[in-house]
């Protein structure tokens, strides 16, 4: 099974339903529910998921999408030493070093996102694209 880290962009196309990606999330998520793939978010995800979530949708869309979304996809610990590594990377965006980090960390097999450009620098991890790693699982 192929463990991937879902960027906070893949998750908020499933939650959201935002076209035109919506599609290829929701058969990312699919694919998790059939066990066929494991998905994760980071902790430090999850705040900016939910944050998220409520300021389009409301404090109540937000909880009960969150408490869903959490049946689907298991949580990766942030550790100090994710923080520490992905502050000396010198990326422009943290968040992506955060993520990159943690993934690495948590040997994950992948990051699956939409802005591939955003983590160009990751090495030793596979970066997929959502259409990508569909037509890869259902080879």
């Amino acid at each position: 099974m192929k463990k991937v880290l879902l960027d906070t962009n893949i998750v908020l196309d499933f939650a959201l339903k935002r076209e035109p990606f919506y599609e290829n999330a929701h058969a990312i998520f699919c694919e998790i529910v059939k066990e066929n793939l494991e998905g994760y978010i980071t902790a430090s995800m999850a705040t900016d998921v939910f944050y998220l979530l409520q300021k389009t949708n409301g404090k109540k869309f937000a909880k009960d999408t969150f408490a869903d979304l959490l049946i689907i996809v298991d949580v990766l610990t942030v550790y100090r030493e994710d923080i520490y590594i992905a502050q000396q990377l010198g990326w422009d965006d943290f968040e992506d070093a955060l993520q990159a980090q943690v993934a690495i960390h948590s040997a994950m097999d992948a990051i699956v996102t939409r802005n591939s450009t955003d983590f160009k620098k990751v090495q030793h991890l596979d970066i997929v694209q959502p259409a990508d790693l569909i037509q890869y699982l259902r080879r």
